[in-house]
């Protein structure tokens, strides 16, 4: 017996609960992103801030956002 898969058949849609769990992933990664890359902010020196054009100021500003935004 020989099976084929039709087009619609190899193409499945995602469900709607899958879907759910692929934008909270998707959330939560966003999130580890910002808050590691702001915790590398704080890292820097003033001279490698100077390096990337970013003042302290603005350093301040975004270390001060919560990681969710």
């Amino acid at each position: 017996m020989d099976r084929t898969l039709t087009a619609s058949a190899q193409f499945q849609t995602i469900s709607p609960r899958t879907h759910r769990y692929l934008r909270l992933f998707a959330t939560i990664a966003l999130w580890q992103r910002n808050a590691r890359t702001r915790h590398q902010l704080a890292q820097l020196d003033s001279r490698a801030l100077a390096d990337v054009g970013i003042s302290p100021s603005d350093r301040y500003q975004e270390l001060e956002r919560p990681f969710w935004r």
